[in-house]
């Protein structure tokens, strides 16, 4: 008899871009998942699973809740599906088999079919939660966190953008103007290392501020590298929002698809007006969702 597992979606709090040099990087689960079952055939077999297990068939999934009107929410649904599908397949999702086999095995293949990434959305999909995660080589060490007590929004756009687009262009801006993408990068790391020590000191305030330097860093970097890491309505939704005292940037890569809104208090009616106006929308979504497990 199969069983169905599920593994759950993620957003990026901290750390995108600068942790594929080595700063860190602050993940957190969602409570939406992708599931998977060999109790049906696959409808579509995707570019990780073949990485992962070449010539296998796949389990059937469902990720709709990482969807929308079939366009992807910028949730990590590729990660949560390859992690869904391995422990289907394997039928086990037991802590010693995700540290041994699962999340490398994830890691590995979901690298190979997206040409790179840090590989932190398959960690959270893995083990759910919120985790700091840091590059080691081709490891990735991981540390659960616990965020200070801050109001944390999820909001999604109706644009959708390419990670893997973006990522070539930043990593174009690096081999035809190394020394500005190392001073973006040392910037943008450090201000991640602030946000972890920001996080491990329980410190709000300090953690706001670190994710607003970041916010200043994505945009230096998208003017440099020529792509909209962060878009004119996220740029104008983040000045609202530092008017009281909090912050919108993007999750991940940007352009479109998912904002944050973190802050002291929820956003204020000036700020929901202008989301009202934008292309965003709230999404009923909760973090710490939990990592891997059947169903």
């Amino acid at each position: 008899m199969s069983s169905t597992y599920y593994a759950p979606g993620k957003v990026v709090i901290s750390g995108a871009y600068s942790v594929l040099h080595g700063a860190p990087a602050l993940v957190a689960a969602v409570d939406r998942y992708a599931s998977a079952t060999t109790a049906r055939a696959a409808e579509f077999v995707t570019e990780e699973w073949r990485a992962a297990l070449p010539g296998v068939a796949a389990p059937w999934f469902d990720a709709a809740e990482l969807r929308h009107k079939g366009r992807k929410l910028g949730l990590g649904s590729s990660s949560a599906i390859l992690v869904a599908c391995l422990a289907a397949h394997f039928d086990r999702c037991d802590r010693e088999f995700v540290d041994r086999e699962l999340f490398p095995r994830a890691l590995q293949a979901h690298r190979q079919a997206q040409s790179g990434g840090s590989g932190i959305d398959v960690a959270a999909a893995c083990y759910g939660g919120c985790l700091c995660a840091r590059r080691a080589g081709d490891r990735l060490l991981l540390e659960p966190v616990t965020l200070p007590e801050l109001v944390v929004e999820v909001w999604a756009s109706q644009a959708s953008a390419s990670t893997s687009e973006f990522l070539a262009r930043v990593r174009l801006l690096e081999r035809d103007y190394s020394h500005r993408h190392q001073a973006l990068m040392v910037d943008l790391g450090q201000a991640a290392e602030a946000a972890r020590a920001a996080t491990i000191r329980a410190r709000p305030e300090e953690l706001l501020a670190a994710l607003g330097r970041q916010f200043r860093g994505f945009r230096a970097l998208g003017q440099a590298a020529g792509i909209p890491i962060v878009t004119p309505e996220v740029d104008a939704l983040n000045r609202l929002a530092a008017e009281q005292g909090s912050v919108v940037l993007p999750s991940g890569a940007g352009g479109g698809d998912v904002a944050l809104y973190l802050g002291p208090t929820p956003p204020g009616p000036a700020l929901l007006d202008a989301l009202e106006q934008s292309t965003h929308q709230r999404l009923p979504v909760s973090l710490n969702g939990r990592g891997v497990h059947r169903g």
